[in-house]
């Protein structure tokens, strides 16, 4: 009976987090001045630059502007590109696929390595091993990825010649994206995952189970593991929202077809509508990646859904 209240407030939460980051996208959008300019050659005289941005509706009022936006926004026309001629949404629909592919899998290859490593931190005990996988994950963690994206093609593309480097042609155009991407979240997942796994570890029920003659590695993935998952589960939707729209720098290394490219494209050129379109886009997918880990998490642990 909990769960309606939860999701209508989670929606609540994600109708007030779109409307907001579409409103700020359109107002910073604006301080940066009329497109004309941009999208007529150098040699364009003042009167041609005047006559285009009147034509493209920047010389209405800013609120007449905001409220046409806000009427598009509802019906899901942003209007056409400024320089392809387009719809916005259109081509900012046919870019998410390759988008959601490469944050979903970098998602899941980071978690899962740091899965693993958490695992075997908590079944050996080991301190040496804690120190030496943290140690590696935080020097990652400091390179920035598109320093680390340029040593991976350094090494693996241009010196070894074994995966490509660009575009999106095979599976194995997957492999240095993710890399670079799954490798950067991978510290965080360990020790979000160490920190509940060691909670739990010094609760009552784990001692008992030890008394009772169950295995260290039986404890661990029944039962530890399963009460260990409810807050890290909510960390990692708010990075696999994050992720969705965090991964253009690495798209644009790696000519990665989906919303990197597209985006740094528009924001340079001025291009409103296509902005517009990729901030819906990528708020959207925040909030519902979110309210479904949130739903997710109050299933695990009902104490989430009374809160």
């Amino acid at each position: 009976m909990l769960v309606l209240p939860f999701l209508l407030r989670r929606l609540g939460l994600a109708v007030a987090t779109i409307f907001l980051v579409v409103t700020v996208g359109f107002v910073l959008g604006r301080l940066t001045g009329a497109p004309g300019a941009l999208l007529l050659p150098d040699n364009a005289s003042t009167a041609d630059v005047d006559a285009l941005n009147a034509r493209l509706g920047f010389d209405r009022p800013v609120i007449v502007q905001y409220l046409d936006f806000l009427g598009g926004l509802f019906v899901g026309d942003f209007g056409d590109s400024y320089r392809r001629h387009e719809s916005a949404l259109g081509l900012v629909l046919e870019r998410v696929p390759a988008t959601v592919e490469l944050a979903f899998w970098a998602f899941i290859a980071g978690f899962a390595l740091a899965l693993i490593a958490a695992l075997a931190i908590q079944l050996t005990g080991s301190r040496l091993l804690r120190a030496i996988v943290g140690w590696s994950g935080a020097v990652r963690q400091s390179v920035p990825d598109f320093f680390f994206a340029l040593l991976l093609v350094l090494v693996f593309s241009v010196l070894l010649g074994v995966l490509p480097s660009l575009g999106r042609t095979s599976p194995a155009s997957l492999v240095l994206p993710v890399i670079t991407l799954a490798t950067g979240q991978f510290v965080m997942y360990l020790r979000l995952l160490d920190a509940a796994l060691s909670e739990q570890a010094e609760q009552d029920y784990v001692r008992t189970a030890f008394a009772q003659g169950h295995s260290r590695a039986s404890i661990l993935l029944t039962q530890m593991l399963p009460n260990a998952l409810a807050p890290v589960l909510g960390m990692a939707g708010l990075n696999l929202g994050g992720l969705l729209g965090g991964t253009v720098v690495v798209e644009v290394v790696f000519a990665w077809p989906g919303l990197g490219s597209l985006l740094t494209d528009a924001v340079s050129q001025r291009d409103f509508p296509i902005v517009q379109a990729g901030l819906l886009f990528v708020a959207l997918m925040f909030v519902l990646v979110n309210t479904l880990v949130d739903t997710l998490v109050s299933r695990i642990d009902t104490r989430t859904a009374h809160s």
